[in-house]
């Protein structure tokens, strides 16, 4: 199991990344940097590519509602090349709250978008030509679907570093599952309780496999997670205080009632009563009676807070769930502390 870290999109870019410097000296295999309505992730990837020799550089995720998929394809060869072939392609389609509200394009059909953001990237990275004719996406766009006819298929200029740079495809929905399980390198959930994985997404993960192409090899996946070793009990409570929090504004309020991506998961994770509890009291605007609602097990169980010997034991949890890297989002107060943690548990994952 890799051990990864997630950038934070609204802290301050230039420490973090000075940080990372440790991180990678301490044997970080990932950093992850995600792109919601903040900054791009693409400027800091390149960035990121400059200040660092090793560490796998992976979008967690690119909104695919906001560009093409050749622009998507075009963004991974070149942050490929500029990295040295670290690049690791992570797209989804996010909500219609931000790619309606932000970018003003209609949110439709994202599982049929993905699948063919997944043929088109591919074909770009091999040099062939733009032809493609898939249901939402015609390459080149003739008069018959609205086009000026003038275009014509082409292929990338440059020579890709890699003609398959991996792809990971973050979902948390059965079909989009069994989409990531079918079609991509990674997939990426959200909020992942390993002890629920058979129940939640077992069935999905089946079928996609069922239909996967050996050539793919094993479907990896990938979790985060927020993490505080120490023994201190206030410490401890202070990190779950910002666990619930978190967990209440997704299961709460990311979305409205009857299309909540998030909400709906922790019901497949027999929360059935608290998540409909934990939303109706955030969307009535009462957020802290909302983080009180989420039940305790549930943050220990999706986090790696407390003692040592605790978060060893999650740690393993995590592995044996079939987690294969691991993104750790470390709480402590000060850098010192958060790299000590993150390395600890790289040793015990090791």
């Amino acid at each position: 199991m890799k051990v990864g870290i997630p950038i934070n999109y609204a802290g301050d870019f230039r420490e973090t990344i000075d940080n990372l410097i440790d991180y990678e000296a301490a044997g970080v295999d990932r950093v992850v940097v995600p792109e919601a309505y903040s900054f791009d992730a693409v400027s800091q990837l390149g960035y990121i590519a400059a200040r660092t020799k090793t560490m796998e550089l992976a979008s967690g995720i690119l909104p695919m509602f906001s560009r093409t998929p050749t622009n998507i394809a075009m963004t991974a060869a070149g942050l490929d090349y500029v990295s040295g072939g670290r690049m690791v392609l992570g797209i989804g389609a996010s909500g219609p709250q931000v790619i309606e509200g932000f970018h003003g394009v209609k949110y439709d059909a994202p599982l049929g978008r993905a699948r063919e953001y997944a043929d088109i990237c591919r074909l770009i990275w091999r040099r062939e030509r733009s032809d493609y004719q898939g249901k939402y996406y015609k390459l080149p766009l003739t008069e018959e679907d609205g086009g000026t006819g003038l275009g014509k298929p082409l292929k990338i200029i440059n020579h890709p570093v890699r003609d398959r740079i991996p792809m990971m495809l973050a979902a948390i929905g059965p079909k989009n599952i069994e989409l990531a399980a079918e079609k991509f390198e990674e997939w990426q959930p959200f909020l992942f309780h390993p002890d629920h994985v058979d129940a939640a997404f077992g069935e999905a993960l089946a079928k996609g496999r069922a239909k996967r192409d050996p050539e793919l090899g094993e479907l990896g996946i990938v979790a985060q997670t927020a993490l505080l070793i120490t023994e201190d009990p206030q410490e401890q409570e202070n990190a779950k205080n910002g666990v619930r929090a978190h967990l209440a504004l997704y299961i709460g309020g990311m979305g409205a009632r009857g299309k909540n991506f998030y909400n709906s998961l922790v019901t497949r994770y027999g929360y059935v009563e608290e998540a409909k509890t934990i939303q109706d009291l955030y969307l009535d605007g009462k957020k802290a009676e909302a983080a009180a609602a989420v039940p305790a097990d549930l943050v220990d169980a999706l986090s790696l807070i407390g003692p040592e010997a605790v978060v060893t034991e999650r740690a393993a949890a995590f592995r044996d769930s079939g987690i294969t890297v691991l993104l750790l989002g470390a709480v402590a107060a000060t850098h010192e502390q958060r790299l000590a943690d993150v390395a600890r548990v790289k040793e015990l994952t090791a």
